[in-house]
């Protein structure tokens, strides 16, 4: 019997995954929702703009490994982080289980969208290209669609949170005309108990208080609501421009005192700001003999096209912490704590006994580096 004569189910899919290295154990790595939990999406949201014969989502979770975040956390080695638990998990790893899970589904007849888990930097309000068509820019919010199909909630950090693993995965959709049963929704508050450990650890202070602005959703009559997160302070942060998280900005901006908490730069603007510094060049002074901005951003950028230098301290790590010290979720007994001692953090340039500012001599070595691959640093 041909997979064409056979019934395509959902459980199928889940063995499927567990067995090529996705989860397996048991954990259920593989969540599904009927298109009609997305009847609220917005139309440059819903899948059936990307695919119109959608009838189901399937959503993947992949684990972030605990321990790649223990270099970051101890302030000494940052390239684990954007490797294996950001970019290259997203653009690598994931995708090979996705793409089996696909090539499965359409060897039963039926088609199957892998969808990237990337987002449009901007929505403009430009003329629909074709009348009565929705406008280009369509992507899914791939966190909301993991919780439509039952694998987590969305937590006051915007981040998703899994019954197992917590805050530490990487989401992929998939977009099928396969009618497959559903999973059902895990009820709001179930995960994020609003500890509110977020709040005080993001170094951008971009996570707002419990009273602070909100976003709200409904799926199927139930209420889902997360902080809505200051994206300009997340981005700066993220991309390595605020100095309280980034040692990397004190080596190569000495005295650089922006302060982070308090911009009101828009996260399009923290993008163009932290990838123009990143990968710029400018000719050399007396100050800054070398002729590369941000060495350590052009490096591991030439590496795998993306940087990251907070490493998720709030959203993703603070809320670890919470959630295997409560026993919130299933995989939470480690042998060492997610913060093995005190948190690190910078102090800004008004407050650093040198004032923030290296001297002549350190700054001369650090811009005199070998030539590398990466960038040839200079």
């Amino acid at each position: 019997m041909s997979s064409l004569d056979k019934k395509l189910t959902s459980q199928m899919i889940k063995e499927l995954a567990g067995k090529i290295g996705a989860g397996g154990g048991g954990v259920e790595i593989v969540g599904v929702a009927n298109i009609e939990r997305f009847a609220e999406a917005p139309e440059r949201m819903h899948p059936c703009n990307i695919f119109p014969d959608c009838k189901s989502v399937v959503s993947l979770v992949q684990p972030i490994p605990r321990s790649t975040y223990r270099g970051i956390t101890e302030g000494t080695h940052w390239n684990n982080y954007t490797y294996y638990a950001y970019n290259r998990l997203n653009t690598l790893f994931r995708p090979i289980v996705t793409e089996e899970i696909c090539r499965f589904i359409e060897d039963f007849g039926y088609e199957a969208v892998p969808v990237y888990p990337g987002v449009p930097e901007s929505y403009p309000n430009n003329p629909d290209p074709v009348p009565g068509r929705p406008s280009p820019e369509i992507n899914l919010n791939i966190r909301i669609a993991a919780m439509a199909c039952g694998l987590g909630e969305i937590g006051w950090s915007k981040v998703f949170i899994h019954p197992v693993f917590g805050p530490r995965v990487r989401i992929g959709n998939i977009l099928t005309d396969a009618v497959l049963e559903p999973d059902p929704l895990i009820k709001p508050k179930t995960l994020c108990k609003r500890c509110m450990k977020c709040v005080p650890d993001c170094p951008g202070a971009a996570i707002p208080g419990k009273n602070g602005p909100s976003v709200k959703i409904h799926i199927d009559g139930q209420e889902y609501e997360w902080g809505d997160v200051h994206m300009g302070r997340c981005t700066a942060t993220h991309h390595g421009i605020n100095y309280k998280a980034s040692p990397f900005l004190k080596r190569y901006f000495p005295g650089l005192n922006l302060d982070i908490e308090k911009t009101t730069m828009s996260e399009e603007l923290a993008y163009k700001i932290t990838h123009n510094l990143g990968r710029g060049e400018w000719r050399p002074s007396q100050e800054f003999p070398g002729t590369l901005s941000y060495p350590y951003i052009r490096q591991i950028s030439a590496h795998c096209g993306y940087l990251a230098v907070c490493g998720a301290k709030g959203c993703i790590r603070a809320c670890m912490e919470f959630q295997e010290k409560s026993h919130n979720i299933g995989q939470s007994t480690f042998k060492t704590p997610v913060f093995p001692g005190p948190k690190w953090e910078l102090p800004p340039p008004e407050t650093d006994r040198t004032g923030g500012i290296v001297e002549k001599k350190v700054l001369t070595e650090l811009f005199q580096t070998p030539d590398t691959d990466a960038g040839k640093w200079k």
